[in-house]
């Protein structure tokens, strides 16, 4: 998209960047008059991977106010961006005319660089075949990062009768600054080709790496079984989870679950043990904002025991309590939010994708290990009521997502998941938000409706592509 453009200068002040601290290798990237890079050996195609902006996503977080685990407080909501506003409100116009798509700017520069490495890796002057085909892997794997992102930004929630003909997103597969006029893929084109380029990936990524930057077969075969959760395809998930399951503990670095019951701090992404790659994007709604508070019925699914109770507040930032009892907000201690391959979607995917194959036993063993990570051994214990029961058992690993990610972008994602879910199916409509004033009165609310499962594109990406179709 000529959205593209806009990503000229950070692809070039990164180049620049990479040559001052690389100055034995002064031919490592040219940056011509179009803002092309030429790379030419494998160690440049190599340190394309350390690009920051792989790694923060910054404001590619439309997913956090867009979450109805939230409920919202006057007169912190109206001093917050219009933007945030808008998305709480679940409005289909979200920026102005003369404003760039979050959603679109880091993705897009992202994209350039991993169709850079895939498309020209391979004719690189030098090293191993087998470094390059590791190299080609890793920028297919986290190609379909932004894709699987991306379509569950503008595509529909997959719908294996309706797919083959919703709109997703333009499927883009060259580094080319220029091209314009794309159109969308349907949404079963984007998973396919998400599909395409993990499964030709996987084999080629390492066991293990010295960075958690780096892509390895643990996170591949995470990525992969997430893409097939969403689709609904539980037993093509299950191997490819229960792989990352097993291979997480030889990726050369610390992965594994933090025990609260040890104490909690706040990570950075490049030393999270919780991070299997590690991306991150800007969430202050979890850290110092104050507009956004998660609802009382939400707070309300955690044991009293439960540590991570640890994480809230329930005084407005500066302030007071808020207006409605029971609503606490989030505090993790960092205006950043991981959301690259965590290791506890491999945990509550693994209980999830057992209890929809009807291996119950197994799926409250993993989910008791994942719990006994967040309180005392004793109250982690999954009621025998609900173990034995498949729908309320899948019901809880739900909540248990929620009780785990409140506030944190990955509960919209559930949201589109559970309104076409055959086993817990959950009407758009019942999903809902409110602004309260300081009184507790409530000002406003909103509720969802199929239109807004989707954001809509820029204006200025419609102009540029006249063969695009918006969403509605």
């Amino acid at each position: 998209m000529k959205l593209l453009h806009k990503t000229l200068y950070k692809i070039t002040c990164f180049c620049l960047g990479m040559l001052l601290i690389t100055s034995c290798s002064d031919d490592f990237l040219e940056v011509i008059p179009k803002g092309r890079l030429i790379a030419d050996k494998v160690v440049d195609y190599d340190k394309m991977f350390y690009n920051l902006n792989l790694v923060n996503m910054t404001s590619t977080n439309a997913q956090v106010p867009l979450g109805p685990e939230f409920i919202a407080f006057e007169p912190q909501f109206s001093s917050a961006a219009l933007r945030t506003q808008r998305l709480y409100k679940w409005e289909g116009l979200v920026y102005e005319a003369e404003q760039n798509s979050s959603e679109l700017e880091n993705t897009m520069e992202n994209l350039y660089i991993y169709n850079k490495i895939i498309n020209e890796v391979l004719q690189a002057t030098d090293g191993l075949e087998q470094d390059k085909l590791a190299l080609q892997a890793e920028a297919k794997v986290g190609r379909a990062w932004v894709y699987l992102l991306l379509i569950n930004y503008y595509g529909l929630p997959y719908n294996s009768e309706t797919s083959a003909t919703d709109l997703g997103f333009p499927l883009i597969t060259e580094a080319d600054l220029v091209a314009s006029n794309f159109t969308r893929a349907t949404v079963k084109e984007v998973y396919d080709f998400i599909i395409q380029d993990l499964t030709s990936a996987i084999p080629y990524l390492p066991t293990s790496v010295i960075s958690r930057f780096r892509l390895t077969k643990a996170a591949g075969n995470a990525l992969l079984g997430k893409t097939y959760m969403f689709m609904g395809e539980y037993e093509k998930a299950k191997p490819y989870l229960e792989d990352a399951f097993t291979q997480m503990s030889t990726m050369g670095i610390n992965a594994g679950l933090l025990d609260y019951n040890q104490g909690y701090r706040g990570q950075r992404v490049d030393t999270d043990p919780e991070s299997l790659y590690g991306k991150q994007m800007v969430n202050n709604w979890a850290n110092t904002s104050s507009e956004f508070a998660v609802k009382p019925e939400v707070m309300a699914l955690y044991d009293q025991n439960d540590l991570r109770l640890n994480l809230y507040s329930s005084n407005i930032r500066g302030g007071g309590a808020y207006s409605i009892e029971g609503a606490k907000r989030k505090v993790t201690g960092s205006g950043q939010t991981a959301c690259g391959v965590r290791i506890q979607e491999i945990y509550l995917f693994n209980a999830e994708v057992k209890c929809r194959l009807n291996d119950l036993e197994g799926a409250v063993e993993v989910l008791e290990e994942f719990r006994r990570h967040r309180m005392p051994a004793q109250f982690a214990v999954v009621p025998t009521n609900i173990a034995s029961d498949r729908k309320a058992l899948l019901q809880f690993i739900f909540d248990e997502r929620l009780r785990e990610f409140a506030g944190l972008g990955f509960y919209w994602f559930d949201v589109r998941r559970l309104t076409v879910d055959a086993d817990i199916p959950t009407p758009v409509s019942s999903y809902s938000h409110a602004i309260y004033d300081n009184q507790g009165n409530v000002i406003n609310s909103y509720s969802l409706t199929k239109e807004r499962l989707v954001l809509r594109f820029l204006q200025t990406v419609l102009d540029q592509n006249p063969n695009l179709t918006d969403n509605e």
